[in-house]
């Protein structure tokens, strides 16, 4: 593992991608899979961290799970929703899908079971999960009583009803109840109190769950009721590439003023993030939709106001591009990625100043300032998504040097690879 990596300036880039398959919908997936009954081929599915700890705590929780790497494919033998008794510990890893859809998950069994997870993970918060877990009559606690992993699940079955969440921690909570839902005892109806955040991945949960025979009705767009008895059924499902993963490349097409082609993903696409395309239309960019591809064209690009909500984990793609931009750039709505893997507004902040750009902090946001542009020496903070998008500026700007490289491989171990392979061409 190298301490750090220098990228060097490209030029303008024209080349076309295909990026690895989404980690969203592979973890998305194999936990339906997972719950079916019989065989279901997930083909297209990404190989990273955050995947294999969902797939070791599957297998621990006695589901056959066969992934060959090489063909990007994973084997689910699911058992229609029935987890082993007794004590059973999980380990999450750095992974929030893994933890907070397993927490939901392990209700439905009848034994004792503990997820737990990185020094990292043990600081995010998961206490409005287990809230509502408990309204819907299982018992799950925080072991440390702050509201965080370690978690201790007392699995009894589920037995359902109605449950109220807030929605403007994390989405993930409300998408792991849903998955689960179908195998409580009683019709399950959930309810979102406030602002729901990063809406697109819930209706991410609900595309994966109807793709294996699930469906859910939702009266409003602040209620959601899953009928008891559903069953998920098995079947080979296909994993499209990953869209945040794709902003990463259209972002360097739009800071280079070159041209690149993401194949695999359309308009139609399940990912919400793919709107990060819209938000560089908006700075001035040439945005191309085909039915297998989306390309975009780099042009002047100009500073924007913009709630991204929705889409919060492209953050620090369009901040990145930001700084070099005409005129400030200001992004809203989105105090809630401060308690991510780093803290997505104020370590941002701070690594973006080291390139020279003026950088104002808000409760729920930022705003960059374009400023000559220097090279320097950033820290991602051990966060995935900051040293991808860090690492765009040195595409342009000589002498970026990113420090431990090594935690992209929570979603994209192969981005350092992958970046340099297109400014080579």
């Amino acid at each position: 593992m190298v301490d750090y990596v220098e990228i060097r300036p490209s030029g303008p880039l024209k080349a076309s991608i295909r990026p690895p398959g989404s980690k969203s919908i592979t973890n998305r997936a194999l936990v339906c899979a997972a719950l079916a009954e019989g065989e279901s081929v997930l083909t297209g599915a990404l190989d990273c961290d955050d995947t294999r700890a969902m797939i070791e705590a599957l297998l621990r929780l006695g589901i056959a799970v066969e992934h060959d790497r090489a063909a990007a494919a994973v084997r689910v033998t699911g058992r229609g929703g029935e987890l082993p008794s007794g004590d059973v510990k999980l380990y999450a890893a750095d992974s929030g899908t893994t933890a907070r859809f397993l927490t939901a998950v392990a209700a439905l069994g009848h034994g004792t079971y503990r997820i737990d997870g990185s020094p990292r993970l043990r600081r995010r918060p998961i206490g409005d999960l287990l809230d509502a877990l408990g309204q819907l009559g299982a018992e799950a606690v925080s072991e440390s009583g702050n509201g965080c992993p370690p978690v201790v699940v007392r699995g009894r079955g589920l037995r359902g009803g109605r449950a109220t969440l807030a929605g403007d921690v994390s989405s993930q909570f409300l998408s792991g109840l849903l998955m689960a839902a179908p195998y409580a005892e009683t019709d399950v109806e959930l309810a979102v109190v406030g602002n729901l955040v990063s809406r697109p991945f819930v209706d991410m949960t609900l595309a994966v769950m109807a793709s294996f025979g699930v469906v859910t009705n939702e009266p409003d767009a602040r209620r959601f009721i899953v009928s008891a008895h559903q069953r998920y059924r098995a079947g080979r499902y296909e994993i499209e590439p990953d869209a945040t993963a794709a902003g990463y490349f259209l972002a360097a097409a739009a800071i280079t003023q070159g041209e690149v082609t993401v194949e695999g993903l359309s308009r139609g696409s399940q990912q919400g993030d793919l709107a990060f395309c819209e938000c560089l239309r908006r700075m001035g960019c040439e945005v191309r939709y085909d039915s297998d591809r989306v390309t975009v064209a780099g042009r002047p690009l100009h500073g924007i106001e913009i709630d991204m909500g929705a889409i919060s984990d492209v953050v620090p793609t369009l901040a990145a591009a930001a700084l070099f931009a005409a005129g400030p750039t200001t992004i809203r709505g989105v105090a809630h990625i401060r308690r991510k893997e780093s803290d997505r507004i104020g370590d941002l902040a701070a690594e973006l100043r080291k390139f020279g750009a003026e950088v104002e902090e808000h409760r729920d946001g930022l705003t960059i300032t374009p400023r000559p542009l220097r090279g320097a020496e950033v820290d991602p903070h051990d966060d995935h998504r900051l040293a991808m998008s860090l690492a765009l500026v040195g595409l342009v700007v000589p002498g970026v040097i990113v420090r431990n490289p090594g935690c992209v491989a929570k979603t994209y171990p192969s981005f350092f690879r992958n970046l340099k392979e297109l400014s080579a061409r």
